[in-house]
């Protein structure tokens, strides 16, 4: 251990993340909880000034020199640190004088900032994935529709009926695509039937269908704050949105249905001062639908939202993207945080 890390070894067991700084902005000490942050580690740290860290480290170094100079006793700021070749830091950064010529850098991740890049991605990713189904389902219909009314030509020409077997072939893969594309165009197509709308009625209908397809091994728990309020929205779009996740949810856990300790939780709380899209919300909707099952892949996992993206063998791809929809359409949005053991997805919506 360096004399450096003697000095500050009660550094380490922060969970924040914390730079020591010579008079020449070289780093001399940096806690665990920075090396994770950084995803560098403490030897090739203490190689590199906090300018060199960053590709924008000027206006850090800046505030490092003010310190160093003791005009202040501490300095906060938010900042977004860029790095190259990875994601930016959001970070709040506190710099305080650490001796004569030390300068100490604490780094907190700014969560709010994070949640608010994730949900404008998704929001993105949603308009942009709108776009391309409605597009692509429009190219896919009329080349369909010709490839269908071209085999029912050829069927009544053929001259041996055992043919018809190909034909038939033709017209019902024709057919299962075409179910396919009015699926993927049904949110744009149906109008948006509004009325007052209770979240728990929504949750024991989509309880009931579930328990009925999978009646034993599978326990779907309740977990209900009564007082939340009702609310405008189109009641068979919730009803879709969140049959579709509960019921991923149940496919994903077969292994533990057989096994008889498979676990579905919906939740329901209120949240208070929500930002969706951009807009601030007093109160929101915040439903989970939690379970116990194996996770979502790692390579798959930012992009479940998107169409055509399954899990597992023989999923259409199509469930989780229709509920996004659905639930945009209310102003909301559906958010998933998943690891071995526990999926959650947490639908927002905004309340009266």
């Amino acid at each position: 251990m360096t004399p450096n890390h003697e000095r500050f070894a009660g550094l380490d067991l922060l969970a924040s993340s914390v730079l020591v700084t010579d008079a020449a902005g070289q780093v001399r000490y940096a806690n665990p909880a920075a090396e994770h942050l950084l995803e560098v580690s403490v030897k090739s740290l203490s190689r590199q000034t906090l300018a060199e860290l960053f590709t924008n480290g000027e206006e850090l170094d800046a505030l490092c020199r003010q310190a160093r100079a003791h005009k202040y006793a501490d300095l906060r700021q938010d900042l977004t640190l860029q790095r190259s070749g990875r994601e930016p830091l959001h970070v709040h950064v506190i710099v305080s004088a650490a001796g004569e010529e030390e300068v100490m850098v604490e780094l907190r991740e700014n969560v709010q900032q994070l949640k608010l890049d994730r949900e404008e991605r998704i929001l993105d990713q949603s308009q942009a994935n709108k776009e391309l189904v409605r597009n692509l389902a429009h190219e896919i219909k009329n080349p369909l529709g010709g490839i269908r009314g071209a085999a029912q030509l050829l069927e009544l020409e053929l001259p041996d009926a055992s043919l018809r077997e190909y034909t038939q072939v033709i017209i019902k893969e024709a057919d299962r695509l075409q179910t396919l594309v009015d699926r993927l165009l049904a949110p744009h197509r149906r109008p948006h039937i509004v009325g007052d709308v209770n979240i728990h009625e929504v949750c024991e209908r989509v309880r009931s269908l579930v328990l009925a397809e999978f009646p034993s091994g599978l326990a779907i728990r309740r977990d209900y704050d009564a007082s939340i309020p009702e609310f405008r929205g189109d009641k068979e779009q919730l009803i879709q949105a969140v049959l579709n996740i509960v019921h991923n949810a149940a496919q994903a856990l077969r292994e533990r249905i057989a096994a008889g300790d498979a676990e579905i939780v919906l939740r329901t709380r209120v949240a208070r001062q929500v930002t969706l899209a951009k807009v601030r919300y007093g109160l929101a909707l915040d439903l989970h639908i939690i379970d116990n099952g194996p996770g979502i892949a790692p390579d798959i996992r930012d992009r479940i939202f998107y169409p055509l993206v399954s899990g597992r063998d023989g999923g259409s791809g199509l469930g989780l993207t229709l509920a996004q929809t659905f639930v945009q359409q209310h102003l909301g949005l559906i958010e998933c945080e998943s690891r071995p053991g526990l999926t959650d997805f947490r639908i927002l919506i905004p309340l009266p």
